[in-house]
């Protein structure tokens, strides 16, 4: 199955709500960065056990680790949850950055060093999301 197959199955799993949410976060993220990379993240590990949320990526980074080893990764991610949906942010050094970018206009949301979470996309300011989106992937590419 191909990664748009898998991001259409993930998005139809979910309730009705969510996958209104997730289907206008996809295609914005999409209009963002229409030539981005896609990703599809079951949650699953090499063993098949079940760690994390699935997750849609979009564009490329490279994450460093303390040992001096680099990862290739999704830029953004999106993921729907138990209490809403949650949007990653990779590639941004600053812990703080999100929350002094959008912290006063983003809306009903918790903005948690590289993750913004809320309930639907009714409750935030997409105005505000996208910013903080733009943002992200124009960190990555300048790297």
């Amino acid at each position: 199955m191909n990664v748009n197959s898998q991001i259409a199955n993930y998005i139809t799993s979910q309730s009705v709500q969510k996958q209104k949410d997730l289907t206008t976060l996809h295609e914005l993220i999409l209009r963002l960065t229409p030539d981005s990379k896609l990703w599809f993240l079951d949650g699953k590990n090499s063993e098949g056990k079940i760690v994390s949320n699935p997750n849609i990526g979009y564009g490329n980074c490279t994450l460093s680790y303390a040992n001096g080893s680099t990862k290739e990764f999704y830029c953004i991610g999106i993921s729907a949850n138990t209490s809403g949906i949650s949007v990653y942010f990779f590639g941004i050094e600053d812990n703080d950055f999100l929350i002094n970018l959008i912290g006063k206009t983003i809306g009903k949301a918790i903005i948690t060093g590289y993750c913004i979470k809320f309930k639907s996309l009714n409750e935030i300011n997409i105005e505000a999301l996208s910013l903080a989106l733009n943002s992200c992937f124009e960190m990555n590419r300048v790297k």
